[in-house]
């Protein structure tokens, strides 16, 4: 029978993908969301693979080792949970959220388009108030760079070209044509740095729609 620490994060995380699934930014299966529950052992809560984010309850998460391996409850681990494990050994992260936004999968693949390499680019967010949503952004005369890696079927190899982009990162990293993973130190401070880098993400496509207007 779960504890109560496990119970109290597993509602949080659930309630927290229900929210996320609300605004759009994780339809059908897509999307993935991780909490770490306990380093020693290392156990990671996360929602099963292939399930309706917006529909899934407390008791249906699994949970993984540090090898992305299922060591409690029912169904498969995400292939990107090797990106998810990169990123908490990495950024010392508490909480992963991965989005299937259309401002985030439109943007990361432009950002590739726009860039010199055909393997990663990055999409500039500047001069505006909501970056101090940002864990140690001060003020909104400042500009961060979201990384941008060209998608990839192999999530080892994937993991492994995101690692060095990963400390300098906005807590958010994007997957060409796939979306959004944001970070923090718990499920709290994720939620808050996902829902500003999708504002970003959302207020940076409206610009450029904007800009292409204006040319005319």
């Amino acid at each position: 029978m779960p504890d109560a620490n496990t119970t109290a994060l597993a509602k949080a995380l659930t309630s927290a993908m229900g929210d996320i699934h609300q605004r759009g930014w994780c339809d059908g299966t897509g999307g993935n969301f991780s909490c770490v529950l306990q380093h020693e052992p290392f156990r990671l809560l996360m929602a099963p693979s292939g399930v309706h984010k917006g529909a899934v309850a407390a008791r249906d998460l699994i949970q993984v080792d540090e090898q992305g391996c299922v060591v409690r409850g029912h169904g498969h681990a995400s292939a990107e949970t090797a990106l998810h494990l990169e990123i908490i050994q990495t950024c010392r992260a508490g909480a992963v959220l991965h989005t299937h936004s259309q401002a985030g999968t439109l943007l990361s693949q432009w950002a590739i388009d726009q860039s010199d390499s055909p393997d990663q680019g990055a999409l500039e967010l500047k001069s505006l108030e909501m970056l101090k949503g940002l864990e140690g952004i001060k003020t909104h005369a400042c500009s961060v760079a979201v990384p941008v890696l060209a998608n990839d079927q192999d999530l080892n190899a994937l993991s492994a070209r995101a690692r060095p982009h990963l400390k300098g990162a906005p807590h958010g990293l994007l997957i060409g044509g796939h979306g959004l993973y944001a970070w923090g130190r718990n499920l709290g401070s994720a939620v808050r740095h996902l829902e500003i880098l999708e504002f970003l993400l959302e207020q940076r496509w409206r610009q450029l729609l904007l800009d292409a207007v204006c040319r005319r």
